[in-house]
């Protein structure tokens, strides 16, 4: 069998997708026209094969990346703007990919989360294998290129004790809210974009009694536990025909019937945030995250997104619902340029009726 057959045979155990043999072909051919003057080329072959293959496997040459344990984030905003986020600080790579790898890269990703990206559906988010989060945007959506953002899951940190070990919180924090946890508390984790929301929320759910049965509800699987009664439950798109879709409201619904003694919400951003009240009201502790400024207006957006729902739910509803089954809000931002948990708050009731953050000294 000639060279260029056996690296089509290679693209092709390694993909589904006739894409991955077309960058595979071009690899070899731009491998070969590097190295055609070279004296006895065929000896190389082994080191030719292994060169296409990082190419249509693992994350080619943003592999370093992924086993780089500094690295938080990588993100691509066109084929020569690859940025990583190492420790909260941004920096540019000298790295340069074509469309074409950039597409392999992204069919590979996404082979085995059986998610869809088109130009009916330009946006995408799966889970990879090791529990890091993808998100990607395509023309028309965006203007001309492919914008891929991947968020590393962090296996190091997995539970409360973790988190202080890197000063993110201090021990008697961490020994209060593993207090508070382990009485059925609920918690409302919030903070902006790459606080480590879910960071925390995975060491809070850790603090739980391994034998709590514990149901998860998310858009991409993020949320880990140490339970040995745990159920994880993810979103799906719709098809190309526009069913089959499960939203999260849905999700949170069907947990209900699952006999959950803990419910954990990836995160709320819309009428969700309705149905987790409902489930908390009625006696199941949780936990979940939002995005917010501060624990007070944490506790204000999770009053207004249930009116969502439809003009049968009120504002008044909403805030005696928050003030009789939240329990605490942990608010976490950055303090000199690191990752930190800048509030614990308890949920009280105000003389007007709203709940109000009352900040927990620790």
């Amino acid at each position: 069998m000639q060279l260029k057959d056996r690296i089509i045979g290679k693209a092709r155990d390694l993909a589904l997708d006739e894409v991955v043999v077309d960058v595979a072909l071009q690899a070899f051919d731009a491998i070969v026209a590097e190295r055609e003057s070279e004296t006895g080329f065929l000896i190389q072959e082994t080191e030719l094969l292994a060169e296409v293959s990082s190419r249509i496997s693992g994350f080619g040459v943003l592999q370093q990346y992924f086993d780089d344990d500094s690295v938080e984030e990588i993100w691509l905003n066109q084929p020569n703007e690859v940025f990583v986020s190492r420790n909260g600080t941004t920096e540019r790579l000298e790295l340069s990919l074509n469309a074409d790898e950039i597409k392999t890269l992204v069919f590979r990703l996404l082979r085995e989360s059986g998610r869809r990206l088109d130009r009916v559906m330009p946006f995408v988010d799966a889970s990879l294998p090791d529990g890091s989060r993808l998100h990607v945007a395509i023309p028309e959506a965006t203007s001309k290129h492919w914008a891929i953002n991947i968020r590393k899951f962090r296996k190091s940190f997995r539970s409360l004790d973790d988190l202080s070990a890197v000063g993110m919180l201090n021990q008697k924090q961490a020994r209060f809210l593993s207090s508070q946890i382990r009485q059925g508390k609920s918690v409302l984790v919030a903070g902006a974009t790459q606080a480590g929301k879910t960071t925390f929320l995975n060491a809070l759910l850790n603090e739980l009694d391994t034998t709590t049965r514990v149901i998860s509800c998310e858009e991409t699987f993020e949320i880990s536990s140490n339970s040995t009664d745990w159920v994880a439950l993810q979103t799906r798109q719709a098809n190309l025909e526009g069913n089959g879709e499960f939203a999260l409201r849905r999700l949170v619904k069907e947990s209900l019937r699952m006999r959950p003694e803990f419910l954990a919400i990836g995160e709320v951003r819309e009428a969700e945030a309705f149905d987790l009240l409902i489930a908390m009201n009625s006696g199941i502790p949780g936990a979940s995250t939002i995005h917010a400024n501060s624990a007070q207006f944490a506790l204000d957006k999770l009053c207004t997104l249930p009116l969502l729902v439809g003009p049968n739910i009120s504002l008044e509803f909403t805030k005696k619902t928050v003030v009789a089954c939240l329990d605490l809000v942990v608010f976490l931002g950055r303090k000199n340029g690191k990752r930190a948990l800048l509030e614990i708050a308890e949920v009280a009731e105000s003389s007007t009726g709203s709940p109000t953050a009352k900040v927990v000294a620790l």
